[in-house]
């Protein structure tokens, strides 16, 4: 049986159970393994943190993006087994799209031109739109491909270098567009929308997509198509919840917590990844190095830094970190074996984060949720399901929205 797309009287009883489940686990998934020496759950559940503290760097990286899918000691199978029923969601299905010509894609990274080639292919509204709207849109290569059907186009970027090339594209390609510079945080953002405008976004961070949900809704946009991205990307310390449902809940949710949606990575190449874990293995074992030095169990939050200290002989890497940090020079010690303890507590971490793992998504779920009840207290009928695979993004999910 195919999964529903949710959408009208399903979005408040989903968001309820999902708000219901977050709440009564948050034990589980607010903790950061990277944080935290013992997390406090595994008191609770002695044979499955030991099972999970036994496996390897590789068994956890298998498992990283289907955590659901691991043969693990209860109640982690309980867990998952809500998550995914709570998660499901239907995908929008994909309309034709008309001829492109054959060099059209050129200048579009090959699955940055998949995931606007997936959106578009989903926007199907009652209502033609006449004028599309692309928002924060880079050189406009989203709107460019919509209004293929000769309809008219505003793109609004901030980066005039980008509003530059994509006037020129555009010209390029025969369409009548408008290239705005534009800051969309800003209050003259506002004389931007009209009424007849159909605003889209492909994966503007936070506070953006945010900002066009809020002024659309208010100037009266009667159709508007959305893909979240980046939730922590806000200016505040804790997230500010849209529609009444989420503002009555007892779930208050910091950056951290904001950040757990993209800790799935699906997109990055080996070497990157290779970067990423040396890079957080060295930091996990001054992490140790840090408690020793400040007499003091808690976690020291350290800046990110240039690739170029992971060339750095590991000892001098520790030094300057410390002096980074205000800390006391670490006297001579075994270098090799604080470094190999280092990669030990790094498979530890990312196998204790398949527990976080089983929550990603009903937490994503959660937050698009909180906008889709969002834009139907401002008289939309919502629409919101999975516009794309996740291997071209996890961050797949979409929002399509119009007045009645």
């Amino acid at each position: 049986m195919t999964t529903p797309l949710l959408t009208g009287s399903a979005l408040l009883p989903r968001f309820l159970a999902l708000d219901a489940y977050l709440r009564q686990h948050q034990h589980l998934w607010r903790p950061r393994p990277f944080t935290h020496l013992q997390l406090p759950w595994e008191n609770q559940h002695p044979e499955l943190a030991a099972w999970l503290r036994g496996r390897s760097l590789a068994d956890a990286e298998a498992a990283h993006n289907h955590p659901e899918h691991v043969q693990t000691p209860s109640p982690f199978a309980e867990w998952a087994q809500q998550s995914a029923v709570l998660s499901a969601v239907g995908s929008f299905p994909q309309r034709e799209q008309a001829r492109l010509p054959a060099n059209y894609s050129v200048d579009i990274p090959g699955r940055k031109w998949q995931q606007i080639q997936a959106f578009a292919n989903c926007l199907q509204f009652q209502k033609t739109p006449q004028h599309w709207l692309d928002w924060c849109a880079g050189k406009g290569h989203l709107g460019q491909l919509l209004a293929q059907g000769g309809q008219a186009l505003t793109c609004l970027e901030f980066d005039p270098a980008l509003v530059s090339a994509g006037a020129q594209l555009s010209a390029r390609r025969g369409l009548a567009s408008q290239h705005v510079q534009q800051d969309v945080m800003a209050a003259d953002a506002n004389q931007q929308l009209q009424a007849e405008h159909t605003p889209v976004a492909l994966h503007a961070c936070g506070d953006l997509h945010v900002r066009l949900l809020q002024l659309a809704s208010a100037n009266g946009c009667e159709q508007l198509a959305v893909a979240p991205c980046c939730y922590n990307r806000i200016a505040g310390t804790h997230y500010q919840a849209l529609s009444a449902a989420a503002q009555a809940s007892a779930l208050q949710l910091s950056l951290d917590d904001l950040g757990l949606p993209l800790s799935e990575t699906v997109t990055a190449g080996a070497r990157v990844r290779r970067q990423r874990d040396h890079s957080m293995a060295r930091r996990l074992a001054f992490d140790l190095l840090q408690r020793e030095l400040r007499g003091n169990d808690d976690y020291l939050p350290t800046p990110s830094l240039p690739v170029a200290w992971l060339h750095k002989d590991f000892a001098d890497y520790c030094r300057d970190l410390a002096q980074l940090k205000g800390l006391p020079t670490p006297a001579h010690r075994d270098w090799t074996e604080l470094e190999k303890r280092g990669w030990a507590r790094l498979a530890v971490v990312r196998n204790l984060e398949l527990v976080r793992g089983l929550f990603r998504r009903p937490l994503e779920l959660w937050l698009l949720l909180d906008r889709a009840l969002f834009l139907q207290q401002h008289g939309y009928h919502v629409r919101l399901g999975i516009f794309c695979e996740s291997h071209l993004s996890p961050r797949n999910l979409l929002l399509l929205a119009e007045q009645p």
